[in-house]
């Protein structure tokens, strides 16, 4: 069971044969759409038929609390004896870990990519430069709002555009969150007075979302980001509805690939992109990722012995060769993108439909299940790099940006822990905070309300959660 963020691809689709013909084996995935996933996987980990290998956050509380019951295959000593499955980092697993043990194969993702993806013809509408600072960035969503950027002569545009967000989540890398850090905010988990406490307890957690009620207020974000399908999170923006995403830096090549496919010969001119932004003070903090995002765990339900765990290791294992990690993250050589320089892949056939298939079934979905990233971060497959001049300078400038950024990034400083509290608790009390920001954003809850629905979470088992937490941390060795 995977994410999904386009259309599934179906089983008898060039990819998905290609992967079977490679593997000789037959797959069934059960691709959930992102928006729909938490809930999935909460009913799934509940029920009588959990798949044999999911895709999960390895923190959720719901696989956390079924793992250390015995319904997921602890792999901490088992992985020795498989080449490709070991560990390429240790403290990506260590952070991808419960408390020191291995409940999954962690998929290995850039520690930086967070950055603002922007509409360039509109920037050059309203006469504004790229935005450094929280204060520019706030001016070019205005401007973009009320100046008709896209030159029809009527006030339907918006600045930045944010989609549903899962409420459970509120440190999960949406743009919130990003925004949050950019005040000063801990990413997740951070040091306040001698102990780690989340970054929703902290004042620059309220500020942040002050300056996005008044952006809200404004009409500067797009009226249905409480609503807004992440599968259409792309439409507005190429549409000319919206100028703005904040998101990982890959979005800006996907609104680039939509420009070019539309035919528009210009389409290099139509994306940029920056990174993390300053506050109004100069100060600059970004936000940073994991290393990894999700696990690939192994049911005990499903997977019943040694035997049986050592034929699905076995699978992933060479799944997670070089060969494998091509065909998940690259798509068919010859196919759909030729080898240059011997650690990029660059797209081919690009126009045709039956390969542009094979592309979304990449991006959208196969990518999924890869758990090994691309060169350019350590991995073994390949950059991809699309042809055409804007693709390389869009490349180029997100390495920039990235080196820049990972300067002043703010790291998660509780991602090695789960507290047992938060196991118990964290399901009930953590959509408090999630759902608490959208109604304060929204105007159902004012600045009190929103603190007042903090202190529930506080209440209901966060006191708890954070004395674990610090207690955890300080038993890890140094």
């Amino acid at each position: 069971m995977a994410k999904l963020f386009g259309t599934a691809p179906e089983p008898t689709g060039e990819l998905h044969q290609a992967i079977e013909k490679f593997l000789g084996k037959k797959i069934k995935v059960t691709w959930v759409p992102n928006a729909e996933y938490t809930e999935k996987m909460n009913v799934t980990l509940a029920s009588d038929s959990i798949p044999q290998v999911v895709v999960v956050d390895p923190k959720m509380p719901a696989f956390v609390k079924s793992a250390q019951a015995g319904a997921f295959w602890d792999l901490t000593d088992k992985l020795d004896k498989y080449p490709n499955l070991k560990p390429a980092d240790e403290r990506t697993a260590l952070n991808a870990s419960v408390n020191g043990k291995i409940y999954g194969l962690y998929r290995m993702r850039p520690l930086l990519r967070s950055a603002v993806v922007i509409r360039k013809d509109w920037l050059d509408k309203v006469g504004l430069k790229e935005p450094t600072t929280i204060d520019e960035f706030y001016e070019v969503a205005k401007a973009f709002t009320e100046k008709d950027p896209d030159g029809n002569g009527k006030k339907d545009t918006y600045g930045l555009i944010i989609p549903k967000w899962p409420s459970s989540s509120y440190a999960s890398a949406s743009p919130y969150d990003v925004v949050e850090t950019w005040f000063g905010a801990p990413t997740g988990w951070g040091e306040r007075d001698g102990k780690v406490v989340p970054g929703f307890d902290t004042p620059e957690f309220i500020e942040a979302n002050k300056f996005l009620k008044k952006m809200v207020d404004e009409g500067l974000i797009n009226p249905d980001f409480a609503t807004l399908d992440t599968a259409k999170w792309n439409e507005p923006f190429f549409f000319g509805r919206g100028g703005m995403i904040i998101d990982v830096n890959i979005r800006s090549r996907q609104v680039l690939d939509l420009f070019r496919e539309d035919g528009d010969q210009n389409y290099g001119d139509k994306v940029t992109m920056v990174g993390n932004l300053a506050r109004s003070d100069g100060k600059k903090f970004s936000y940073p990722f994991t290393g990894y995002a999700d696990s690939l765990a192994i049911s005990k339900q499903s997977v019943r012995t040694e035997a049986e765990l050592d034929n699905v290791l076995k699978t992933l294992d060479k799944l997670a060769t070089k060969e494998g990690q091509v065909l998940l993250q690259n798509g068919i050589e010859g196919r759909n993108f030729k080898v240059e320089n011997g650690d990029t892949a660059t797209l081919i056939n690009v126009d045709d439909p039956a390969v542009r298939t094979v592309q979304d079934n990449v991006d959208d979905a196969f990518t999924q299940l890869s758990t090994k990233g691309t060169m350019d971060i350590g991995g073994i497959a390949y950059q991809r790099i699309p042809p055409g001049q804007p693709y390389r300078d869009i490349i180029a400038k997100q390495k920039e940006l990235v080196e820049e950024d990972l300067k002043t990034a703010v790291h998660n400083a509780a991602l090695p822990v789960v507290a047992p509290a938060q196991i118990e608790k964290g399901p009930q009390i953590d959509k408090i905070i999630g759902d608490a920001r959208v109604k304060f954003l929204s105007g159902a809850i004012d600045e009190a309300g929103l603190k007042a629905e903090i202190q529930k979470w506080h209440d209901g088992g966060g006191d708890q959660i954070i004395t674990e937490v610090n207690d955890l941390l300080a038993k890890l060795p140094k």
